[in-house]
C-alpha cells in the first residue's frame, strides 16, 4: 500500500519531471518563480556586445545531450503512464489530449453529486446510484477503486475474501434452510388440516351410511305390516327417494376421501423432500444461536411458500435468488419450494370444497330425514283418521247388531207363542180347535173356519222372517269381523309407521355410531308378519 501510494505521488497527473541540461529555468511552477523573483535583487548589466557564438562546446555535442534529454523524457512519460494505467483503472489515466491543469476537473466531474428540482422551485443535491463512498462534504461519490496489481496484504485480502465467500454461502445456506423449514412448517400445519377436514368427511360419511341403514331398517320394519296396508304410498316413494339421495351422497364423499387421501400422501413426500433438502442445506454450516424465523425475517419475508403474506417493514425484501447448481439455492431446493407451494394452494382449495361438501351433504341430509319423518308422521295421522272413523262405525254396526239379535230374541219368542203349548197339561179351552164352536161350525164346507189356516201360515210367515232376519245378522257378524280385522290392521299400520319414526329419530342422533346400527340391523329379529287372510277366508 505505502509502495502504491508513492507511485502515485511520483507518477500522478500534472507533475511534471526535471529536465536536464536546460539552460532556461522555466521548468519551475508558478510559485517557485514568484519565489525566485522575491528572494534576489534585480542586477542592472549594461547592455554589452554580445559574439555570434560565446559557447565552447561544439554544436554536435549540444545536440547530443540535447536527444538524449528528450529521449530521457519521452521514456519517463511513458513508463509514467504504464506504471499509473498498471496500477490505476483505465478510466481515471489522463487523457493525453487534455490540458495537465485540466486533468483532475474532468476526473473527479462525473463524481458530484446530481442536481434535482423539486415541485416548489428549490433544488436538492443526491447522490449518484451505485458504489462508492459517500463525501458528503465534499458532495461527491468517487467510485469503487480496483486495483490490478497485488497490494502488500494482498494475501490478508483473499483470505478476508475467502472467508467472506464462506460466510456469504453460510448465510445463504442459512437462508435456504430457513426457507425450506418454514415451508414445512406450512406444509404441516396444512397437513393437520387437511387431516381434521379428512376426520370431519369421514364422520359425515359414517352419518350418510348409518342414514342408508336406517333407512334400510325403515323399509325392513314397514314390511312387517299387514297386507291391507301395504299398499303403496308416498312414504314409500320418500323411502326410495331418500335412498337414491344417500346414495349418491355416499358416492361424493367418498370421492372427497379418495382426492384428500392423494393429495395427503404428496403433501407427506413434499414435506420429506423439503425435511431432507433442510437437513442436507445444514450440513453445509454451522448454525450459529439465532433462529431460523429471524432469518426470514432478516430477509423480509414471513414465509416464502404462501404469497399472501407481506414481508416486513422494517427490511426490505430479498428477491428469489436463482437456482444455481453449485450454490445454496440448488434447483432441488427450488423444485421443493414450487411443489410445496403448488400444493399448498390446491390443498387449500381442495379444503374449501371438501368443507363446502361436507356442509352441503350435512344440511341435504337433515332435509331428506325431516321430509321422510314428516311423510311416516303424515302417514302415520292419516291411519289414526282411518282408525278413528272405522271404531265410529263399528260402534254403530255393534248397535244395529245388538238390535237385530234382540229382535231374533223376540220373534222367536212369537213363533213359540203361535206354536202354542208343548206340554197337554198348558193346554186352555180356548186353544183347542174342538171347542164345540169349532166343531159345529166345521161340519160343512161353506161354514168351514180359517182360524187353523191363519195359525199355520203366520206361523210360516213368522218362520220366513225369523229365516231373513238370522240371516241379516250373520251378514253383519261377518261385516263386523272385518270391520275389526281391518281396525286391528290400521292399529298395527299406525304403531308400525310410529316405531319407524321414532327409530329414526333415535339412530339419526350423533351419540348413535354406525356399528351400533349396523348391529341393530343385523341382530334385529322381530315377530314375523301376520298371516294376511282374505275375508272369504275368513268367512
Amino acid at each position: 500500500m505505502v509502495m502504491g501510494a508513492r507511485l502515485h505521488s511520483l507518477f500522478r497527473p500534472g507533475r511534471s519531471c526535471v529536465t536536464l541540461g536546460d539552460p532556461c529555468p522555466s521548468w519551475r511552477g508558478p510559485r517557485a518563480r514568484r519565489g525566485h523573483q522575491a528572494g534576489t535583487m534585480p542586477v542592472l548589466i549594461p547592455p554589452v556586445e554580445h559574439s555570434q557564438d560565446t559557447r565552447v562546446g561544439p554544436p554536435a555535442w549540444r545536440e547530443a545531450t540535447k536527444a538524449l534529454t528528450q529521449k530521457v523524457h519521452q521514456l519517463t512519460d511513458r513508463c509514467g503512464q504504464e506504471a499509473v494505467t498498471m496500477w490505476q483503472p483505465k478510466d481515471s489515466v489522463r487523457d493525453p489530449h487534455t490540458a495537465r491543469h485540466l486533468c483532475r476537473a474532468a476526473y473527479i466531474l462525473p463524481w458530484r453529486f446530481g442536481v434535482e428540482m423539486l415541485k416548489g422551485g428549490s433544488t436538492t443535491e443526491k447522490p449518484l446510484p451505485g458504489e462508492g463512498v459517500m463525501l458528503w462534504k465534499g458532495k461527491m461519490k468517487p467510485p469503487a477503486w480496483h486495483a490490478r496489481l497485488p497490494l502488500p496484504m494482498y494475501r490478508d485480502a483473499r483470505a478476508l475474501q475467502t472467508a467472506g465467500a464462506v460466510h456469504a454461502h453460510a448465510r445463504g445456506a442459512r437462508l435456504t434452510a430457513a426457507r425450506l423449514n418454514r415451508a414445512q412448517h406450512q406444509i404441516n400445519g396444512q397437513l393437520r388440516l387437511l387431516q381434521r377436514q379428512r376426520e370431519a368427511t369421514d364422520h359425515r360419511l359414517s352419518e350418510v351410511r348409518k342414514a342408508l341403514l336406517i333407512n334400510q331398517q325403515s323399509v325392513k320394519l314397514r314390511g312387517y305390516r299387514p297386507t291391507s296396508e301395504k299398499i303403496p304410498d308416498k312414504a314409500d316413494s320418500m323411502l326410495t327417494w331418500e335412498k337414491e339421495e344417500l346414495k349418491s351422497m355416499k358416492r361424493k364423499m367418498e370421492k372427497d376421501m379418495e382426492k384428500s387421501e392423494a393429495l395427503l400422501k404428496t403433501l407427506a413426500s413434499c414435506r420429506d423432500t423439503l425435511v431432507f433438502c433442510c437437513k442436507e442445506r445444514l450440513q453445509a454450516v454451522e448454525l450459529m444461536n439465532q433462529p431460523l424465523d429471524k432469518v426470514l425475517e432478516q430477509a423480509g419475508r414471513h414465509s416464502w411458500v404462501n404469497p399472501s403474506r407481506v414481508p416486513s417493514r422494517r427490511t426490505q425484501g430479498l428477491q428469489t435468488p436463482p437456482p444455481d447448481p453449485v450454490g445454496t439455492y440448488t434447483p432441488e431446493c427450488a423444485t421443493a419450494l414450487y411443489e410445496a407451494k403448488r400444493l399448498l394452494m390446491e390443498s387449500k382449495d381442495t379444503l374449501l370444497d371438501m368443507a363446502k361438501n361436507e356442509e352441503d351433504v350435512r344440511e341435504q341430509q337433515q332435509q331428506i330425514s325431516d321430509r321422510v319423518c314428516a311423510s311416516l308422521a303424515q302417514k302415520t295421522r292419516e291411519t289414526l283418521e282411518l282408525k278413528d272413523r272405522l271404531n265410529v262405525t263399528l260402534g254403530l254396526m255393534r248397535r244395529t247388531i245388538h238390535r237385530c239379535t234382540k229382535l231374533t230374541q223376540e220373534l222367536h219368542i212369537t213363533c213359540g207363542l203361535l206354536k202354542g203349548p208343548l206340554s197337554e197339561s198348558h193346554l186352555e179351552t180356548r186353544e183347542k180347535l174342538d171347542r164345540p164352536l169349532v166343531r159345529t161350525y166345521q161340519r160343512h164346507v161353506g161354514t168351514q173356519l180359517p182360524e187353523a189356516t191363519r195359525l199355520a201360515q203366520g206361523t210360516d210367515k213368522l218362520q220366513r222372517r225369523i229365516s231373513h232376519v238370522e240371516k241379516i245378522l250373520e251378514e253383519l257378524l261377518s261385516m263386523r269381523k272385518d270391520l275389526t280385522w281391518s281396525l286391528n290392521c290400521k292399529k298395527i299400520g299406525q304403531e308400525v309407521d310410529s316405531n319407524v319414526v321414532r327409530l329414526r329419530l333415535r339412530q339419526r342422533h350423533p351419540h348413535v355410531c354406525y356399528e351400533q346400527a349396523q348391529r341393530l340391523v343385523n341382530d334385529w329379529d322381530p315377530r314375523p308378519p301376520p298371516r294376511a287372510e282374505s275375508s272369504i277366508a275368513r268367512k
